[in-house]
């Protein structure tokens, strides 16, 4: 009977966005199996903190401040990358933003702006930069977290819906762009109970996930471990271009946030 091998030793990982929320998860389970890890996010004490839990793990860990909406950030954060560890064998773009707002007409500019640039812009630049190097060394995975909005129209995230079907476009093209070499793939996420659904009403959140979730509840941050570790391992070589769904099985039913 063949071993499925999720074992990551040695590898060195990247995640935008690591510092909390599923980010976080991704980085302590590459880390149990046995992968350095670079955390970039905005924040650096936050990454700090994520990167001594790491550290703890017996592995080595870099936080990195970055903000993956600002173009030029992210060339210094792959070329920081690549001077403290020589290589990045795991991409995962996982840094997003859904900001409120009142209606669709009082969206600004510089708010749809920067909603695209976290969740699309900074993906596709941080995937060109990293999937380049890949694919002119020993390979890699490259994972990019989106969203059940991105398929099923969702009211007060237009702008996040639009850019995140954006990712999954470019997942299936960088697909092909870094073949053979290089894997591209995404996980398409359904409500997750991460800091972001503070802001939800949670007792009417609840009330529909009875209803429109098959699991009848959000996800818990700890529950998108094990697709992520499939796509970083050895056990997904066989995959890319996919777009792996994880959501309780809502099917991306509007209006649950």
């Amino acid at each position: 009977m063949t071993k499925i091998n999720f074992d990551l030793s040695d590898r060195i990982a990247l995640i935008t966005g690591g510092s909390r929320g599923l980010g976080r998860q991704m980085a302590l389970a590459f880390a149990a199996h046995g992968a350095d890890v670079i955390i970039a996010s905005r924040k650096l004490e936050q990454c700090e903190a994520t990167a001594k839990e790491i550290e703890a793990l017996g592995r080595r860990a870099l936080p990195v401040a970055c903000h993956v909406g600002k173009w030029d950030a992210l060339d210094t954060l792959v070329e920081t990358a690549y001077a403290a560890f020589g290589r990045i064998d795991i991409l995962v773009n996982n840094a997003g933003m859904s900001p409120l707002y009142d209606s669709l007409d009082e969206i600004s500019e510089e708010l749809f702006d920067k909603v695209i640039g976290v969740n699309l812009k900074g993906p596709f630049r941080l995937s060109a930069l990293v999937g380049k190097r890949m694919a002119a060394g020993n390979g890699g995975s490259i994972i990019n977290i989106t969203s059940t909005g991105a398929i099923t129209p969702s009211p007060a995230a237009e702008p996040y819906g639009a850019a995140k079907a954006g990712l999954n476009a470019i997942t299936r093209s960088f697909a092909h762009a870094y073949a053979p070499k290089v894997r591209v793939n995404a996980i398409m996420a359904g409500p997750f109970l991460t800091d972001i659904s503070k802001a939800w009403d949670m007792e009417r959140f609840t009330a529909l996930a009875k209803d429109a979730i098959p699991l009848q509840r959000g996800g818990e941050p700890t529950e998108i471990a094990g697709a992520a570790l499939y796509l970083a391992s050895d056990a997904s070589t066989y995959t890319t271009g996919s777009i792996i769904t994880v959501d309780g099985g809502s099917g991306g039913h509007p209006g649950l946030v």
